[in-house]
């Protein structure tokens, strides 16, 4: 900790009563524990019975008698649209309920094509100053108007005979078209792991690879960020159309493909159906305890869509930070204390004190929903807080009942620290024992 940065703030749960301060003041980077700032922010602006809406739409009915002209799906940035954590949101259901809604529309013969509008958020899907290191990789997947399994693809490699060979690369799941994949991962030692890094940005189709895998047998499963998750949705759920009768031509467009091309966009005329998300307290959980980062910038640009319905898309997460700040003022932390870029804190330029995470998490103790709010931290070293770790990050903050039955609220980070990350979490762990 020589030349580290660490502030732990701890406040008595029920009387507010400061019973530690180091530093509480000092805006550090949270990294993941930003997003108990959102979760709460979430809870209060959209509530916990809030649900995002995708929706079917048609234009008019195509010459020949066709039952119309083409096929729109309208997204509105729902984030667990063929997620794999519910079982009414994996890929194969969600083609099956769009499928039964055109059967019970009569609806199964198109003249034209499918469209999927996925440019509810515009075209800047991600937050200024994430790193390029971290939005190829799966946890980096920006937020579009419209996602797709969590915007996440694995990439099945297979290793070589030994350690230092080149890797081969097997297939992808969900399969992606026209991505010019480039692979340098090679093979490190048996038991060594994933220390591979994937390079991409939205809407390229240039994917690059580094780093090692683990000398095995089979093959090895690294995970991913699509590029343009609307253009692997669509691709799937025109094949799904056809094996199923409905007559559709082959070709499918996302919203943003033609934008990018200049090309003009047609519109659904008439919305027949939607297809509605989880409430916000189940995706929350999810949220926090599994720390999806998509989630939390899908919460977000909600919440700036529900303040600011016909906004400049260029401006959303400004707007979105603004309206977070603003609240947050009213209900005790200074807008300085809450330095941040994004929802989820995967940008290492977030800057958030201690004491500003804790007055969050005091508020969130006497509100309806902090049931829903609690019972998604994870349970850690036997006590309820959230983690974040990010280079040279770690952060705890939650709540820890001591023996003689004390509650406490705290939040603790430090910054900027050498050496093992494994071995400055037990640390810290030590260190908020002595509060049990």
């Amino acid at each position: 900790m020589k030349h580290a940065i660490f502030s732990l703030y701890v406040v008595d749960t029920k009387t507010g009563k400061v019973i530690f301060d180091k530093n509480s003041q000092l805006g550090l980077a949270p990294a993941s524990c930003l997003k108990v700032v959102t979760s709460a922010s979430a809870f209060e602006m959209l509530g916990k019975d809030f649900r995002y809406k995708t929706y079917i739409g048609t234009d008019p009915q195509g010459d020949n008698n066709f039952d119309a002209g083409s096929l729109f799906i309208i997204g509105r940035g729902d984030p667990t649209l063929g997620s794999w954590r519910w079982k009414n949101t994996i890929d194969t259901i969600i083609f099956s309920k769009i499928a039964a809604i055109l059967q019970k529309n009569k609806l199964i013969r198109f003249e034209r094509n499918l469209y999927v509008d996925d440019l509810y958020y515009g075209l800047l899907p991600m937050p200024e100053g994430w790193i390029w290191q971290d939005i190829g990789n799966y946890y980096g997947a920006p937020c579009f108007g419209f996602n797709w399994h969590e915007n996440q693809y694995d990439l099945y490699l297979q290793p070589g005979e030994k350690e230092g060979w080149p890797t081969t690369v097997v297939s992808t799941s969900p399969k992606m078209a026209d991505i010019n994949l480039r692979n340098s991962i090679t093979t490190g030692a048996k038991g060594s792991g994933d220390n591979s890094i994937i390079y991409s940005s939205p809407f390229s189709n240039l994917i690059l690879t580094k780093g090692t895998i683990q000398l095995q047998k089979g093959s090895f499963k690294i995970s991913g960020s699509m590029v343009n998750p609307s253009k692997i949705f669509k691709d799937d759920f025109v094949e799904y159309l056809r094996k199923t009768g409905v007559s559709i031509r082959p070709e499918s467009y996302a919203y943003t493909e033609h934008v990018l091309s200049n090309k003009s966009v047609y519109k659904a005329t008439a919305f027949i159906d939607s297809l509605m998300s989880p409430p916000l307290d189940s995706i929350n959980y999810w949220f926090l305890q599994k720390s999806i980062n998509l989630y939390g910038e899908a919460f977000l640009k909600a919440i700036s869509r529900k303040h600011y319905p016909f906004m400049n898309t260029d401006y959303m997460y400004d707007s979105s930070i603004a309206i977070i700040k603003n609240f947050w003022s009213k209900n005790g932390i200074e807008k300085s204390a809450l330095n941040i870029i994004d929802g989820s804190g995967l940008s290492p330029a977030n800057r958030v004190t201690t004491n500003a995470l804790v007055t969050v998490m005091q508020y969130a103790k006497k509100q309806s929903w902090y049931p829903s709010f609690y019972n998604a931290l994870p349970e850690q070293n036997g006590i309820k807080m959230k983690s974040g770790y990010i280079g040279g990050v770690r952060s705890y903050t939650g709540y820890v009942i001591s023996k003689s039955g004390t509650e406490y609220t705290f939040s603790f980070i430090i910054n900027n620290y050498n050496g093992n990350p494994g071995a400055v979490r037990e640390k810290m762990w030590k260190l908020l024992d002595i509060l049990k």
